[in-house]
């Protein structure tokens, strides 16, 4: 949801992303948010959660990067990933705005993913599964990286 507004930030999701995309077939398709005075939380979370729903491929396994989700280590992940590729499936995952996802997208995702314990704005949470999902693909060649 929504752009990296901070520099460092977006170009260190820019690196993870480009490095990424080494491994698995990948592509960010960013959002706009709504805006925060345009209603109350729950009209907020709905309208981005219909744009974002939008954006999703058809057929595509929908993860919905939630606190409350199933949370893996890099291994675990890297397993599961390389499974979904496996079986021809796309992934996408989606990370909502500054409110979170709607009711609509959690219920949509056939799995739900917790990216830390802690609450992480938008940005560092694209920041840190782009990181993941490159280190996945150096786990699946066997490269030193996850050492």
């Amino acid at each position: 949801m929504g752009r990296p507004r901070a520099p460092g930030v977006a170009a260190a999701i820019s690196e993870y992303e480009q490095r990424a995309a080494h491994y698995w077939p990948f592509e960010a398709i960013e959002v706009r948010e709504e805006p925060a005075k345009s209603g109350s939380p729950d009209l907020i979370r709905d309208r981005e959660g219909e744009r974002l729903l939008k954006a999703v491929p058809a057929g595509a396994h929908l993860v919905a990067c939630e606190p409350e989700g199933r949370g893996w280590d890099s291994l675990s992940f890297a397993k599961w990933l390389q499974q979904e590729r496996e079986r021809a499936s796309d992934v996408a995952f989606v990370i909502g705005g500054a409110l979170g996802l709607s009711a609509n997208v959690v219920k949509a995702a056939r799995t739900q993913l917790s990216l830390a314990p802690w609450t992480l704005p938008h940005e560092m949470a694209r920041l840190v599964l782009s990181e993941q999902i490159y280190r996945a693909g150096t786990i699946g060649r066997g490269e030193p990286y996850n050492k």
